[in-house]
């Protein structure tokens, strides 16, 4: 079990220290850390354990709709995330993706809508999906083309999505499109469109580098009951960068998680790896770059739980949240490489746990929003705080 003398930290509660203990046992009982060869059945299944369990209450927000609180707790999430992506990727990914794919519903939908949907969401009986990116519209948001066109009591979709997670398996997708309220990002909207509604198709399964259910998504005339629409027209973009708000310290704990994993690799490692009449511990090189690895993570984990705190607060977190996820991402990507290097020739061995997070925590520099764009945030927030000096 990895160091959690973090725990101690004032940014926790109780009720936080006693999740992690609890989930920390589930875990080390019921993930493997590797997979199989079916990920689609595998990441179906891990959705029903962990919502067997009762840990998808906490990507839900409103006991009402079977969350764990009235509102999600960003703490626990980044808890769960960290313990669950230590363990085990796959169902890191399937924690986040139930959250991620039906906050939007959490956020803005009617009562109607939130009925539907929660509960089976945190059950871990519905698979959800967050459909925002396109294939010229990424990290530009407001560039998106997919279109919502109103046509008596519905919408009809046209157009494309990609890099969809949990795409070819979901039960339901939380979908934007240009509805043409305003210009740009005034006029876009949200729609909840199910699995196996006529005119959505999966167009394209995507394979990479770490295996997770991957797909472009294709719409030909979708009819949407404007029923399903989610908060008012032209409010889409607003409720997508909410959502994203949520949930992005919690890439930054994931990113911890698999950092603390190939620490624990690393000092398993360099301790008994005989080496010049000694161990690998012993070589002072080895030692320094152990109390890098270290240092890192918990520079890391002090910026992820100061934003998961002050977003509990109810304060922004904007330019906190992109320090944390810049910083974990970015640290271990160099944490996870150290390990490997420690671990030499076996460490990219295909199947080691070095070699499986060395693919694992690429894609998180990346996703919901990379490194560039972290920091294009980061300085924003900064000018923004600057008066210009008077004209002398």
């Amino acid at each position: 079990m990895a160091d959690t003398r973090y725990l101690d930290w004032p940014f926790f509660e109780p009720r936080h220290r006693a999740l992690a203990r609890e989930l920390e046992a589930w875990a080390a009982q019921q993930l493997p850390h590797a997979h199989g060869e079916d990920v689609d059945a595998e990441c179906r299944a891990l959705v029903a354990a962990l919502g067997e369990a009762g840990w998808l209450r906490h990507a839900v927000g409103g006991r009402a709709w079977g969350g764990a609180a009235d509102a999600i707790d960003t703490r626990a999430i980044c808890l769960l995330r960290e313990t669950l992506a230590r363990h085990n990727a796959l169902a890191d990914f399937a924690f986040a993706m139930q959250g991620l794919g039906s906050g939007a519903i959490s956020l803005a939908g009617t009562e109607a809508q939130k009925a539907r949907w929660l509960p089976a969401v945190a059950a871990g009986q519905a698979i959800a999906a967050f459909a925002l990116s396109e294939p010229e519209a990424g990290s530009d948001v407001a560039a998106l083309s997919c279109a919502a066109r109103a046509e008596g009591d519905a919408y009809v979709l046209d157009g494309e999505k990609t890099w969809i997670s949990n795409g070819g398996i979901a039960d339901f997708y939380v979908v934007f499109a240009r509805s043409g309220e305003a210009p740009g990002a005034r006029g876009i909207s949200a729609f909840i469109v199910e699995a196996g509604t006529p005119g959505l198709h999966i167009a394209e399964r995507i394979d990479v580098m770490a295996p997770h259910p991957l797909a472009r998504l294709r719409f030909e005339a979708c009819r949407v009951p404007a029923a399903q629409r989610l908060g008012a027209p032209g409010e889409g973009f607003k409720l997508a960068m909410r959502t994203l708000d949520v949930f992005r310290t919690s890439v930054a704990a994931a990113a911890l998680g698999f950092a603390r994993r190939a620490l624990d690799e690393a000092l398993q490692r360099a301790t008994t790896r005989r080496m010049f009449g000694g161990v690998l511990a012993d070589l002072q090189l080895t030692q320094s770059k152990l109390a890098q690895m270290a240092t890192t993570i918990d520079s890391a984990a002090l910026l992820t739980y100061r934003a998961a705190w002050q977003r509990d607060q109810g304060s922004p977190v904007t330019r906190e949240a992109a320090m944390a996820k810049m910083v974990a991402t970015e640290g271990a990507q160099q944490v996870i490489d150290a390990a490997l290097q420690l671990w030499g020739g076996l460490g990219v061995k295909s199947g080691m746990p070095v070699e499986r997070l060395y693919r694992e925590i690429r894609a998180l520099r990346i996703y919901e929003g990379a490194t560039e764009v972290q920091q294009l945030i980061i300085a924003r927030e900064l000018l923004r705080d600057v008066k210009p000096a008077s004209a002398s």
